[in-house]
């Protein structure tokens, strides 16, 4: 299925302005529908999953900024370490710990989005708001020992739901733990999807997660 250009032109025009920025989803895509949005101007893709990741980083070009969405494993941190542009769903600190030994490794400093749970469904990932705040003091606390992450701002997730007032809500709650912690270098709030993203940015979001409105269903 071709990438729907007026979609992602009439995003652009609408984001732009606004200075959101846009991750296109690729999950599940091929290279050729990549590289076909990268041509028509996208840098940013996000993916789920480790393994389908490191198969279509080599297939294209080095300017694409990849972003890792997903859930991610400790224990598959080292394979995208060595190119991965932003990790938006860094939820534990065992998780974030790995990511600095991998990133140590790779001789970089590899830039992290802490994940919040704000959703009402359980089965979502995320620290709550006493388990970040503890997070946040131990990164002060550690600033030398955690020298190769750069936690630059916070993710999350609205519940999947119809209920705009329940969504809007979720998104109004983590903008506001976001405001607690933001700074010229915590500046990032990653929020929205292409069923809720007109919300998310209504609610402060600065970036957004785009998949089926640019490529089609899964």
């Amino acid at each position: 299925m071709p990438v729907n250009q007026k979609a992602f032109e009439a995003l652009k025009a609408a984001l732009g302005p606004a200075q959101v920025a846009l991750v296109a989803v690729s999950k599940t895509k091929p290279a050729t529908e990549i590289r076909e949005l990268y041509d028509l101007g996208q840098l940013d893709f996000g993916e789920n999953y480790v393994q389908e990741l490191v198969s279509k980083q080599p297939l294209l070009p080095s300017e694409i900024r990849w972003h890792f969405i997903g859930h991610l494993q400790s224990n598959k941190v080292k394979f995208i370490a060595p190119f991965v542009h932003l990790i938006h769903g860094v939820d534990s600190s065992k998780l974030l710990r790995e990511i600095d030994k991998q990133a140590q490794k790779a001789g970089r400093i590899i830039r992290c989005l802490l994940q919040v749970h704000i959703a009402t469904e359980e089965s979502k990932f995320g620290f709550d708001e006493e388990e970040l705040s503890l997070m946040m003091q131990e990164l002060q606390n550690n600033q030398s020992v955690l020298s190769h992450v750069k936690v630059c701002g916070l993710m999350g997730m609205a519940s999947f739901s119809n209920d705009e007032a329940l969504v809007r809500k979720e998104f109004s709650h983590l903008k506001s733990i976001f405001d607690r912690y933001a700074n010229e270098e915590f500046n990032i709030l990653s929020m929205g999807m292409s069923g809720d993203y007109r919300i998310a940015i209504s609610e402060g979001s600065n970036m957004v997660r785009i998949g089926s409105l640019l490529f089609g269903s899964r």
